[in-house]
């Protein structure tokens, strides 16, 4: 009976991660402060950016630094959860020191996807860009601190959010694959880079045309 149990818990692991990830922070903002529906605002993202354009700045900063901590907050559990697990569940066939960081690598990922495509909202959301950064700085930090240095160079250059969430997506892979890291979170970190850069098209279709919204305008 050990087995099955062990797989069923961490399966609940990842559901867990999921869930972080899937709180609708920027959707709650706008029920709670407007009465709206971002997903029928803007660009119909839940995420921090379409919050900035229609709730204010003071909403973007708690929903940012929010979204920030759900991403951080799955990779925590997940480094508490699977370890524990492992050493109270896992059955002698499991190499558990192997297994252990894909564990958690594949929390991140839930998280990301959480946030993107929420239980809560008919699986709509944000972009996971900012619980994206919350998973880096909490399973990589000098990769999360390089990525939020080029977003911010970027956003203050061309003051496009959207480019600078991609530039911040390229650079995260690039320093992982440079930087001494397990190759399980090197194969999350470059999955979940191009996972952001993918939901961001729309953007990239804009951004090429010149019609890409700058912050401060509609």
């Amino acid at each position: 009976m050990e087995t099955p149990v062990f797989w069923i818990a961490s399966l609940s692991g990842l559901a867990v991660a999921y869930l972080f990830g899937a709180t609708p922070t920027g959707y709650l903002a706008g029920r709670w402060l407007k009465g709206i529906d971002l997903r029928d605002e803007g660009s119909g993202s839940t995420g921090a950016t379409n919050v900035l354009r229609n709730l204010g700045l003071a909403p973007f900063v708690v929903v940012l630094l929010i979204d920030v901590l759900k991403g951080a907050a799955a990779i925590l559990f997940a480094l508490w959860f699977y370890p524990w697990l492992y050493a109270a569940l896992a059955p002698p066939a499991v190499d558990v020191r192997a297994l252990a960081p894909w564990a958690v690598c594949l929390a991140g990922l839930a998280a990301l996807i959480g946030h993107s495509r929420s239980i809560w909202l008919g699986f709509k959301g944000g972009k996971s860009v900012a619980a994206g950064l919350g998973v880096l700085l909490a399973m990589a930090w000098p990769v999360g601190i390089g990525g939020l240095a080029v977003f911010g160079v970027a956003v203050a250059i061309s003051r496009r959010i959207s480019l600078g969430s991609i530039l911040a997506a390229v650079t995260a892979i690039v320093l992982i694959c440079v930087l001494q890291q397990p190759l399980a979170y090197r194969l999350l970190i470059v999955a979940g880079g191009l996972y952001v850069i993918v939901l961001h098209r729309a953007n990239i279709g804009r951004l090429l045309a010149g019609t890409e919204p700058r912050v401060g305008r509609t």
